[in-house]
Order: structure tokens, then C-alpha cells, then sequence
């Protein structure tokens, strides 16, 4: 099991831009990291993926052994994310970045990974 609760920059934060179905598991979101996001999944790589509401967020995590996923809904409001609309590029994070949209902060950094 990892120690994803420590988001810490040992890992990479890439944040998809673009809506996720929140019903997809570890093969669908995967399946978006690599063909969508034309991305390929390495060790300590963090995806996080949000829902068209931006109510709903699943974190995807790889490590050595294999996947785990964490997924947070909100009872109330929206992640707060100034992003351009409707792109499927990831958009790289960094732990504090991601601690930040997870506690309500407001996100209004635009990197685009290359």
C-alpha cells in the first residue's frame, strides 16, 4: 500500500484538462493518461483527473507494485481551478499545488507539460 496521504515532490503531479467520467477505474483513467494525455505511466507518477461539475476528483497513483486510487467528493461547491476549458494536455503540478486544490484553495497556475 503507498504512502499517498504524504504528498510530498517525491512524486509528479500532472492534472488532466480536460473532464473525466468519475465512473472509470484504474484501466479507463489509465486509458486517458496514455492516449488523451499521450502520456506514459512511470513510477511515483500522480494523475489527477476532475469531473465537468469539478465536484468529484480521483487521484491516480503508480508506484513499483502497482496502482491507488483516491477519490474525493465535495457536499458542497466546486475545486476552484482557473484552467483553460476543454484541453485533454496534462498540466504539471507540484505537491503544494495539489494540497491546495484538495482544501479548497484556489488554483490559478496554467503549466502545460510537454
Amino acid at each position: 500500500m503507498s504512502n499517498i496521504i504524504l504528498f510530498t515532490d517525491r512524486y509528479r503531479y500532472f492534472l488532466y484538462g480536460g473532464s473525466a467520467d468519475m465512473r472509470k477505474s484504474f484501466a479507463g483513467l489509465c486509458g486517458i493518461v496514455i492516449n488523451e494525455m499521450h502520456m506514459t505511466i512511470t513510477d511515483n507518477d500522480i494523475f489527477v483527473f476532475l469531473n465537468k461539475d469539478k465536484t468529484h476528483m480521483k487521484i491516480l497513483l503508480h508506484e513499483h507494485n502497482g496502482f491507488t486510487m483516491l477519490y474525493r467528493k465535495l457536499d458542497k461547491g466546486r475545486f476552484d481551478l482557473l484552467m483553460q476549458e476543454g484541453g485533454n494536455n496534462a498540466v504539471a503540478l507540484n505537491a503544494s499545488d495539489l494540497l491546495s486544490i484538495l482544501k479548497g484553495l484556489s488554483f490559478h497556475k496554467y503549466r502545460q507539460y510537454t
